[in-house]
């Protein structure tokens, strides 16, 4: 098992809001000097269009910092799921994120099987694992339907039982039907804080140990240090009304207490 850090927990310094967005490279060194052991380059399009030399590249930039690397991406078409295949051979990444949907394919749970069924196989041959993501577009039930019947150890869940709130589900309904079939967890707090006027509720993320997250629950049903599972650092940090800076300062703070927290569980 290790700890490690997500493009996610740079989502403001890598967006277009950034006078000049963190690069790949930036994130990795910041991961290394950070203490973080692995690195989750999810949902991060530039590295779709990285030809063989600048994935080696940040193949070799992560095993000089003695980072490993995972991927993630969204959707379950075979041509996509064998493209970040191939992309993981290069990287030498043996867990890839993914989402049962994207904004233009929405699979019911017997199309997902079928999709899945014939990607995995290709998974399984080459030693990587696909994870699926908990959240709030597809019920748990359903996810878990499909992973099942999909019946192949090299398909598995990441949990991140936050996203799946939206959805009116219980953190810890999420965590006890996923546990056993967890492959990667993405560690994010989170809280409801009441709107002004109190008419509603912001739900946003909070600094690691502040929020609803049962982090201790989560780690006992799951079992990540007996079972080699990853834990990843993200964030939903809103952003700052003081600006960029703020918001970038805050986001370097917050990455910082999430990943030297879970160090010091060790």
């Amino acid at each position: 098992m290790a700890y490690g850090i997500s493009t996610y927990a740079y989502f403001w310094r890598i967006s277009a809001r950034a006078p000049e967005p963190m690069t790949l490279t930036a994130m990795l060194r910041d991961t290394a000097e950070l203490g973080g052991e692995v690195f989750q380059i999810c949902d991060y399009a530039p590295v779709e269009s990285y030809d063989a030399k600048q994935l080696a590249d940040v193949r070799a930039t992560a095993a000089d910092l003695g980072l490993r690397l995972e991927l993630g991406t969204r959707g379950i078409r075979p041509e996509h799921l064998l493209t970040y295949l191939d992309m993981a051979g290069e990287l030498g990444v043996t867990l890839v994120r993914s989402m049962l949907n994207t904004a233009g394919h929405r699979p019911d749970t017997t199309e997902a099987v079928a999709l899945l069924k014939e990607a995995v196989s290709h998974y399984a041959d080459a030693g990587v694992t696909l994870g699926l993501e908990t959240y709030e577009q597809v019920a748990t039930d359903d996810l878990m339907t499909v992973v099942r019947a999909v019946d192949d150890p090299h398909l598995g869940v990441v949990l991140d039982p936050g996203n799946s709130v939206a959805r009116l589900e219980r953190p810890a309904d999420v965590v006890a039907a996923t546990a056993s079939h967890v492959v990667n967890i993405h560690v994010k707090d989170f809280a409801f804080t009441r709107r002004d006027g109190w008419v509603g509720f912001t739900y946003a993320g909070c600094p690691l140990g502040e929020g609803l997250l049962d982090y201790d629950g989560m780690i006992a049903a799951v079992r990540p240090q007996e079972r080699g599972i990853n834990q990843i650092v993200e964030h939903w940090l809103p952003w700052q009304d003081e600006g960029y800076d703020a918001t970038a300062r805050l986001e370097h703070q917050w990455t910082q207490h999430s990943i030297t927290t879970l160090l010091r569980s060790k």
